[in-house]
């Protein structure tokens, strides 16, 4: 089988791990942490990255420290990974979806201003599968309405935007470092900030509260969100090689667009002038499928002996988010059944492409037929 996904874990993991285990420093101390965080922050181009466990404690802790709570309003895609909004609902709070844009699958800033009632209290934009969010007009509308904006940077690790690395541009950016994400530290996730006040309160609150300047003082109500020193090890070795994670990631999405390329029927992700994605997984969109055709075509990869996944299927649809009356984003529900994630990871062969694009033309036309 060919995995959709696969961590490269051949630099430094290894001996980093066994200094951890060596040191006895296993859990939430140890030198890893902090060169975990300065590494990533320098990744992110901010003056701050603060770890955690994983991602949507990530987000949670960012929406906390940012004021979220009962009664207000947190505007997400409709298409993304539920745990955009589920962070949301820790808080008490309501997500309200916005429809995304067809050819990143990304939030609609033109949406976002219709969702905006005086409850809102944050934009949370994701950078969906790589590509990062049009930014520029998101940030002019949360200006314009006082609003602050989180930026979901799960999937998106070193993409730009207008020359700015996602993270860096909202007032908050949230990564997850998954077993299957670009960076990864088995699980984790880290906030980035260039505020240094937001910084410390994120840091109080990611440990139960405790004051750092008296131990076992708590003068908050905080979370046990912090990173171990073997997860940031893993990290620390893999930001070392971010570069090169990258251009072969890079050199993958090419080889997969040049032999896609003039396929009937399959839309291939977009390339934008001002916009450096990552493909954290390389998505395309099979055109007029519906989601029960898109199924039918994964189990067929399935039996070729390929593992894909996917798109999101759009949070209004869930059971958790459904609503009376029901609620409607046409474009999302169009790229949510449409859409599936190929392979996508650094241990891949150029073979192992050619094998996976040769079996999508071939199941596309055989369910076409």
């Amino acid at each position: 089988m060919i995995p959709i996904a696969s961590p490269d874990l051949s630099g430094n993991e290894s001996q980093n791990v066994a200094q951890c285990l060596e040191s006895t420093w296993i859990s939430s101390a140890g030198r890893f942490i902090s060169e975990f965080e300065d590494a990533f922050a320098k990744v992110a181009g901010t003056r701050h990255a603060v770890a955690t466990n994983n991602g949507t404690t990530a987000l949670h802790l960012a929406l906390v420290a940012a004021g979220v709570g009962p009664g207000d309003e947190v505007i997400v895609p409709a298409l993304t990974y539920i745990a955009t909004a589920n962070a949301v609902r820790y808080c008490g709070a309501t997500p309200v979806f916005a429809d995304v844009v067809a050819d990143t699958m990304n939030i609609d800033p033109a949406d976002i201003e219709h969702r905006i009632t005086e409850r809102t209290k944050v934009v949370v934009p994701v950078h969906l599968y790589g590509h990062p969010a049009d930014m520029s007009p998101i940030m002019e509308v949360a200006q314009r309405h006082g609003l602050t904006v989180i930026e979901d940077a799960a999937e998106a690790h070193a993409s730009r935007i207008d020359g700015r690395p996602v993270g860096s541009i909202g007032h908050l950016g949230v990564f997850s470092f998954f077993g299957n994400k670009i960076v990864t530290t088995g699980e984790g996730g880290a906030v980035t900030t260039d505020d240094d006040e937001m910084a410390a309160r994120l840091r109080l609150l990611r440990g139960q509260g405790m004051d750092p300047q008296r131990r076992y003082w708590f003068p908050v109500v905080g979370f046990n969100y912090r990173m171990t020193n073997v997860a940031a090890a893993i990290g620390v070795a893999q930001i070392e090689r971010i570069d090169a994670l990258l251009a072969r990631r890079t050199q993958i999405a090419r080889l997969y667009t040049d032999l896609l390329a003039g396929a009937e029927g399959i839309a291939l992700p977009v390339e934008r002038p001002n916009a450096q994605r990552v493909d954290w997984l390389y998505t395309v969109q099979i055109t007029g499928f519906t989601s029960d055709q898109r199924n039918r075509l994964i189990d067929l990869l399935a039996e070729d002996g390929i593992e894909t996944r996917p798109v999101f299927y759009p949070l209004h649809l869930m059971p958790p988010y459904e609503s009376t009356p029901a609620l409607h984003f046409p474009v999302a529900e169009q790229v949510g059944a449409e859409g599936i994630s190929l392979p996508t990871h650094t241990l891949l062969s150029d073979e192992d492409v050619r094998t996976v694009t040769d079996a999508l033309v071939a199941r596309v036309a055989q369910l076409r037929a």
